[in-house]
C-alpha cells in the first residue's frame, strides 16, 4: 500500500463551491481505477474546523504502483496540472490500514509528525499499526492509515470519520466524495505480516 497527497492551496476569498462542483461533476471518474484502494477527494475552509487555508487536497492509498503510476503519468493527474498548476505530490509507505464501524465518510482527519531521530524503526511500525487500530475501533470512524516518508522521516496518520467534527487530533477536511473501486484490497496486515 502506497499513500499520496497533494495540496492545493487557494486564495481566502476563493468560491469553495468550484471545488464542490468540480468534485461533483468529475469523483465518479476514479469509481472504477485500477490498483485504487481508494482516494477521498478532500477539501478545507479557511476558518472552518480552526484551518487557516483554503485548499484542495485529495488523499490516495493506492494498492499497486502500476495504477498510481498510471494515475500519475497517464492522464489522470494531468486534469489537476492542467487546471491548477503542477502540485507538489506527497508520498508515504503504507504501513497500516484498518477498517472501522462507521458508515459514510463526511470528515478526515490527517495528523503528519516526524519520526524521532534513534527510534527503533520496528517500533515506530508496529506503533502506527496500533494507531491505525485504535483510531479504527473509535465510534463513528470509517477507516484508518498510516504511513511513512523516509525521506522526510515523517509519520502521516489518515482516518475517515462519519462526524462533521470528529475528536482529533490533527488537519481536519470535509470529504466530498469517495472513489473505492479496491477498498477491499487494501492491505490490513502489519508491517511484519501479522
Amino acid at each position: 500500500m502506497h499513500a499520496m497527497q497533494y495540496e492545493i492551496s487557494l486564495p481566502a476569498d476563493y468560491d469553495m463551491g468550484i471545488i464542490r462542483r468540480r468534485v461533483a461533476e468529475r469523483g465518479h471518474l476514479l469509481d472504477r481505477w485500477e490498483g485504487l484502494g481508494l482516494k477521498a477527494y478532500l477539501m478545507r475552509e479557511r476558518g472552518v474546523h480552526g484551518s487557516p487555508v483554503s485548499q484542495y487536497a485529495p488523499f490516495y492509498l493506492w494498492n499497486t504502483a502500476e495504477g498510481m503510476n498510471s494515475f500519475l503519468w497517464g492522464g489522470g493527474f494531468q486534469g489537476i496540472c492542467d487546471d491548477f498548476g503542477r502540485p507538489s505530490v506527497r508520498g508515504w509507505t503504507g504501513l497500516a490500514y484498518a477498517e472501522g464501524s462507521g458508515s459514510r465518510a463526511r470528515t478526515a482527519v490527517r495528523r503528519r509528525r516526524p519520526v524521532p531521530e534513534g527510534a527503533r524503526l520496528a517500533d515506530v511500525a508496529e506503533g502506527a499499526l496500533s494507531e491505525a487500530r485504535r483510531l479504527a475501533a473509535r465510534e463513528g470512524v470509517v477507516l484508518a492509515a498510516a504511513g511513512v516518508d523516509t525521506g522526510a522521516w515523517e509519520s502521516v496518520h489518515f482516518s475517515l470519520w462519519q462526524q462533521e467534527a470528529p475528536e482529533a487530533e490533527g488537519d481536519v477536511f470535509q470529504v466530498l466524495h469517495l472513489s473505492a473501486p479496491e477498498r477491499d484490497r487494501l492491505s490490513r496486515r502489519g508491517p511484519r505480516g501479522g
